[in-house]
């Protein structure tokens, strides 16, 4: 798994048939210390996150390990919204009240 922001959503008016009714998400990652990396990520959204939220996301086969998605052609799915993370004595990251 892998930490992420949710920079936006994709929207596609033409997909497979399977994928009908997916959410897909545009994520960029972020490191063990918060800090924003460059690379940019497409994944199933299976939480409801929104723009801005911190996600833990899967990818390859473990993406399709989520409910109803292990015959969906998916290799990344967002599987958490992220609380707070930590590191060591340090808060790298709390959700506020404010995104809720």
């Amino acid at each position: 798994m892998q930490l992420a922001i949710v920079r936006g959503t994709v929207v596609s008016t033409y997909k497979e048939p399977s994928l009908r009714g997916t959410k897909f998400l545009l994520l960029q990652m972020v490191d063990q210390d918060g800090q924003i990396q460059s690379g940019y990520e497409v994944a199933a959204d299976t939480v409801g996150a929104g723009v801005n939220e911190w996600v833990l996301f899967s990818r390859g086969s473990a993406a399709r390990q989520v409910r109803d998605a292990n015959t969906l052609p998916i290799d990344a799915a967002v599987v958490a919204i992220v609380d707070t993370v930590s590191l060591g004595n340090t808060m790298v990251y709390r959700k506020s009240l404010e995104q809720r």
